[in-house]
């Protein structure tokens, strides 16, 4: 689904990787997915839904936006698998251009402070203030945001709903600003620089997620075992890893009614975002101990 393809002829126009970091659950997936216009980052209630680096590419006729949506900077726990997220954060935050810092408007606390630190000051930063459509006294704006000045120097502060779309052309703008003026560096047709096989397991773990909220443990993800291509038709063989047998019952449900329901709704994502149809198999089986095991994550696809 996507090509590399920087082209030396083309006139220069604003282009760059821009991180999209914050604390969970602020509402960086959704604000990709409205950036980009495309359900591209899985979303969910369940904080850390999103597990991987996701670029997300959007080619206008006078400059190009290469976002990373990274995972929810994580401060609470130290398995593996959230050291293996957490450097990913890290690690992108060296390798762009522009940095979005996604708070919730109003709202400012510890686990933003600690994502706030990791910011290098080479870079610009613009601060984002999310769903602000929740705030109920917006005139705490103002002293929020002058509050929040004094902790470094913006690029900009752009106020926006990412679930309602309010502000994104404003912070679109303010991002093209701070972008370095280069070739375009994807193919201008390029989504994302992820396969179809990793967009079929997420849009099964969002589901997973969706459907089981708060009663899905943590370690729960999924393994494509076989992605088979025939023209127009794929054919998906795909697990639900779980950590414990006692997880099994939960995710397949009465008589496999939830197992049905995940794979059928995970189904229709896949048909719309891939153009054809899909032949989707899912089951459930048990890896213990996954989530803290730097060599099974490996297999799974954590980087």
């Amino acid at each position: 689904m996507t090509e590399t393809c920087p082209d030396f002829s083309q006139p220069l126009a604003p282009a760059g990787l821009v991180a999209l970091v914050g604390r969970p659950n602020v509402g960086k997936s959704t604000l990709l997915n409205r950036l980009i216009g495309e359900k591209l980052s899985i979303t969910s209630r369940k904080a850390q839904t999103t597990r991987h680096r996701i670029m997300g590419v959007r080619t206008d006729e006078d400059a190009q936006y290469v976002f990373v949506d990274t995972p929810g900077f994580q401060t609470k726990h130290s398995s593996a698998l959230n050291r293996t997220m957490n450097r990913g954060v890290t690690q992108a935050l060296q390798e762009v251009d522009v940095i979005c810092f996604v708070i919730e408007a109003g709202r400012f606390g510890d686990p933003d402070r600690k994502v706030l630190a990791l910011l290098p000051e080479d870079r610009p930063v613009i601060l984002v203030l999310n769903k602000i459509d929740g705030l109920k006294d917006k005139a705490a704006m103002l002293p929020f945001v002058a509050k929040l000045a004094a902790l470094r120097e913006w690029a900009a502060v752009v106020p926006v709903s990412a679930e309602k779309g309010t502000q994104t052309d404003a912070l679109l703008s303010e991002i093209k600003k701070a972008l370095p003026e280069q070739g375009f560096l994807y193919d201008p047709d390029t989504l994302t620089d992820r396969s179809e096989r990793f967009i079929a397991s997420e849009y099964i773990r969002e589901k997973l997620f969706r459907l089981l909220g708060d009663e899905l443990p943590y370690a729960a993800t999924v393994e494509i075992e076989k992605f088979e291509t025939e023209g127009e038709l794929r054919r998906i063989f795909a697990a639900i890893v779980v950590d414990r047998e006692s997880h099994k019952p939960m995710i397949i449900g009465r008589n496999g009614e939830t197992l049905k329901r995940i794979a059928s709704e995970a189904r229709q994502d896949m048909t719309r975002m891939f153009g054809g149809t899909v032949y989707l198999e899912l089951w459930v089986k048990v890896k213990s101990g996954w989530a803290d095991d730097e060599r099974l994550l490996r297999t799974l696809g954590y980087e």
